[in-house]
């Protein structure tokens, strides 16, 4: 790769695609993908990590107005054969290190083309080489495309992709985002934009999070359709993104808190190391930020950190600048025009401004939102003409939102409501403590106790946490027990898998 600087396109490693050469062989894919039997309507399944090739087949499939399934590589092999059946997949396109055999077992009938692991991932996943190389059953994604010429006719009608959600209650739900008329589509698109900071002027930005959640995977194929540089994290590493900040003149990015607490965990020396200055839209959100955490971001980096809370049911619900959170400190911002956001209780009745409840939204796009083939979850969606986001929050008297944690995370002891959001915010501001999550299991006494899962820089007793967080909080709110781990389990996207530590802590697998 040159040392001239390159302005747009997708940089990963030491490889380079230009924006030349992914149209080029995003039409190859298209002709590829029809050859198959793909077209206007059928889904293309994508089990692929941050990569050259998640760009080109997803713009392959939507000239031909396929629906793409970006699938999470952390799902079970029971998992992946729900969706891929689910979903009526007829290609699945797939990093080789991911194509185990048990994987090629559950895709009888489908056509499955493997794309060799590159050495950048290869190396943060620690991946052998027999690991990396294809399957001899299964075609190779570029030998593939070299054997087709690039599609040619009209683009069909566009596509939304379609992502499942986690299952943290049963199998995953594909969201299913029905066509909207294009002026209804643009306005929810120019809020995203405007989250993002993605104006008319390119940007340069680092993917920091995989391409299988919803807003990374919109953030980063909006960016390089309109002419930007993304910069492919394999892993997200905080002094490597420092690094590549400096080196590339990185504009833009996208995080999440979890990146900002490993960036602010760096010592002082590191992080005054890089020049950063070229910074001028930060975009974080998927989960509240800690206050402390905001503060020292803002502190640092300056006010170009804005915050925004989002759905992948509904896009963008809220977001503010640094101003603005400063002014509200712990909001997540307030609606933009054309959303429109209620508080509500248990019995579906308004609350009033600083209450708690259940945070519904509407806006033009929420009528065309539903769960694919899961007609009852989609009923239980749906409160009147908004859509229930399963947060528990409330709005202050400016609309500015605060978000207290997930209906489905809180837990009641005693007869109280505890959300460990609030206990997690203030466990990782410990100097000591690189990251926690806080759950509740079943108690005899109480129907539910706290637990914290912590991991720290150095050893350390559950004394210390203890104190540490009555000194800060309600004592009901300090959790019974602390365990300590090496590594907690984490998605790509730096999510802990908390469902995966309550489970082993209940099977006596935790202590």
């Amino acid at each position: 790769m040159s040392e001239q600087r390159i302005n747009s396109g997708i940089i990963s490693g030491e490889r380079y695609l230009s924006p030349q050469a992914l149209g080029n062989n995003a039409a190859r894919a298209a002709s590829a993908l029809h050859s198959v039997g793909v077209w206007q309507g059928d889904v293309v399944a994508l089990l692929l990590r941050n990569d050259f090739a998640f760009f080109e087949a997803t713009r392959g499939a939507t000239l031909l107005g396929a629906t793409t399934v970006p699938m999470n590589w952390h799902m079970s092999v029971d998992e992946i054969a729900y969706v891929l059946d689910d979903c009526d997949a007829k290609v699945l396109i797939a990093h080789s290190d991911l194509l185990s055999e048990s994987v090629l077992a559950i895709c009888g009938g489908r056509e499955v083309i493997a794309v060799e692991s590159p050495p950048e991932i290869a190396k943060a996943f620690s991946l052998e080489a027999n690991q990396c190389r294809t399957h001899a059953a299964v075609p190779e994604w570029y030998t593939w495309l070299s054997a087709f010429q690039p599609w040619e006719e009209q683009p069909r009608a566009l596509s939304n992709p379609m992502f499942y959600t986690s299952g943290t209650t049963g199998m995953p739900k594909g969201v299913l985002r029905k066509p909207v008329a294009p002026e209804v589509a643009a306005r929810a698109m120019q809020r995203s934009a405007a989250a993002w900071g993605l104006g008319a002027d390119a940007a340069r930005s680092i993917m920091t999070g995989p391409l299988y959640h919803s807003a990374p995977n919109a953030y980063g194929m909006g960016l390089v359709r309109n002419g930007g540089l993304l910069v492919m994290q394999p892993r997200f590493d905080p002094e490597d993104m420092l690094a590549v900040i400096e080196q590339q003149e990185i504009t833009h990015l996208h995080m999440v808190p979890t990146m900002f607490v490993r960036l602010l965990k760096l010592p002082a020396e590191i992080r005054n190391t890089y020049d950063l200055s070229s910074l001028q839209h930060v975009a974080h959100g998927a989960a509240p930020c800690p206050r402390e955490v905001k503060q020292q971001m803002i502190d640092w980096w300056g006010p170009v950190i804005h915050e925004y809370y989002a759905m992948t049911e509904t896009g963008i619900v809220a977001m503010c600048n640094s101003e603005e959170w400063v002014a509200h400190p712990g909001t997540v911002g307030r609606a933009p025009e054309g959303v429109d956001i209620e508080i509500r209780n248990e019995e579906g009745e308004l609350c009033e401004t600083g209450t708690p409840g259940q945070i519904c939204v509407s806006s033009e796009t929420t009528p065309y939102v539903a769960y694919h083939r899961a007609e009852e979850k989609t009923a239980e969606l749906r409160v009147g003409n908004y859509i229930a986001t399963g947060d528990v929050g409330y709005l202050d008297e400016d609309g500015f939102v605060y978000i207290s944690d997930r209906i489905s995370d809180m837990v009641i002891s005693g007869g109280v409501n505890i959300y460990p959001a609030e206990v997690e915010k203030v466990l990782v501001t410990m100097p000591e403590v690189r990251d926690c999550a806080v759950f509740g299991v079943p108690d005899q006494e109480f129907g539910e106790r706290l637990v914290s899962v912590v991991e720290v820089s150095k050893p350390m007793q559950g004394v210390a946490l203890n104190r540490f967080l009555r000194e800060r909080m309600s004592n009901y709110k300090v959790p019974r027990e602390f365990l300590f781990v090496q590594h907690l389990p984490r998605e790509d996207s730096g999510k802990i898998k908390k469902r995966l530590l309550r489970d082993a802590f209940i099977a006596g697998e935790l202590s």
